[in-house]
């Protein structure tokens, strides 16, 4: 199912301070159906606010929301056909898994061997139907997690969210059950909204991603899309691992200037400017960019070199680099660097230059 958001606005009111925060700002998105949208940002962007809006946990101050034609804006929650995830699974202890996934169902009123059989159905997809009989304290983090998604797709929900899901899992958990719910996801077809911080995570499993910035959402669009083409610095440092490399520099005469290094050609007008390069964004052929190299790690397939410019914002910069290259000792060295992963910003309002 489709859902739309139209301006939609919450602001919380601080009666004691006698301020008010503006959690989401005129939000207006369309989520297609059948896809897996990540909102991605930092915390205190407003994502879970978007999510428990969605839900009807949280009543809009303004702004209106559909499920495909229908304004569910003032319908109540258990009436909007959703299924929702929380970051703490929320799992009943004393009942089991089989219990658990076919709560909601018993809470209808669904009769007792159909909801058993749904229940099975459930289990099965997310690959729990052999561990039915177990209560949530004999199962990992994983397993309890896919017990509250099974639990959300029993309802054969129009629209399933998800909040923080894999918050609370391990490094190998996390990678484990993020591919477990795009299978399920591809696999059921179910319009899903997915909150996380984490930016590898929402680029990894999402169809779109909405980054968001203090309530205002700054870009929509396919995670590579986007990686590939930021528009503004925010975004562009908020994805990417390694994070990207941002330099103060300007423009003059027609050409980028790092320092006294000119790095490349442009047609924009003299003005101050942050330079952000990935760190694929380098070559060890035409050098441009004076850095001194402070040290190799090895990655395996890639190597990742350590190395610093008085004009980086952080401390050092990361480049990777195909591992079979003939790399560069410490000391003084000129990289040079590919046109397509350079940005520039505007100085002032880190808006980006096309």
């Amino acid at each position: 199912m489709k859902v739309v958001l139209q301006n939609l606005t919450k602001v919380f009111i601080n009666k004691k301070a006698k301020s008010e925060v503006r959690a989401v700002d005129n939000l207006n998105i369309e989520i297609p159906d059948g896809k897996l949208i990540g909102l991605l940002g930092p915390s205190g962007c407003g994502k879970s606010t978007t999510l428990y809006m969605i839900s009807g946990l949280e009543k809009p101050t303004s702004g209106r929301i559909f499920f495909g034609d229908s304004d569910v804006t003032r319908i109540a929650p258990e009436k909007r056909g959703i299924g929702l995830v929380f970051q703490n699974y929320a799992l009943y202890p004393h009942m089991t898994v089989l219990q658990n996934i076919k709560f909601p169902l018993d809470n209808a009123k669904v009769p007792a061997k159909e909801a058993a059989v749904k229940a099975y159905e459930v289990a099965k997809l997310v690959q729990l139907d052999e561990l039915m009989g177990r209560k949530p304290a004999e199962l990992s983090g994983g397993q309890q997690q896919r017990v509250a998604i099974a639990r959300a797709l029993v309802k054969s929900p129009n629209v399933l969210l998800l909040d923080e899901p894999l918050s609370n899992l391990d490094a190998r958990l996390r990678l484990q059950t993020r591919e477990e719910i795009k299978r399920i996801q591809r696999k059921t077809g179910v319009t899903t909204i997915f909150v996380t911080h984490d930016q590898e995570e929402a680029m990894s499993i999402s169809d779109y991603i909405v980054v968001m910035k203090l309530g205002v959402m700054q870009q929509v669009g396919k995670p590579q899309d986007v990686y590939d083409d930021p528009t503004n610095l925010f975004v562009a440092k908020f994805l990417g691992t390694p994070p990207i490399n941002v330099f103060n520099g300007e423009i003059k005469n027609g050409k980028v200037y790092i320092g006294d290094d000119a790095i490349m050609e442009t047609n924009h007008s003299d003005r101050k400017v942050y330079v952000a390069i990935r760190p694929e964004g380098f070559t060890l052929e035409n050098g441009v960019l004076s850095v001194n190299v402070d040290h190799v790690e090895v990655m395996g397939r890639d190597v990742s070199v350590i190395s610093t410019n008085e004009h980086c914002e952080k401390p050092t910069i990361r480049t990777i680099l195909d591992a079979d290259l003939k790399l560069p000792g410490e000391g003084s060295f000129k990289f040079g660097v590919k046109p397509n992963k350079v940005f520039l910003f505007d100085g002032e309002t880190e808006e980006r230059l096309r």
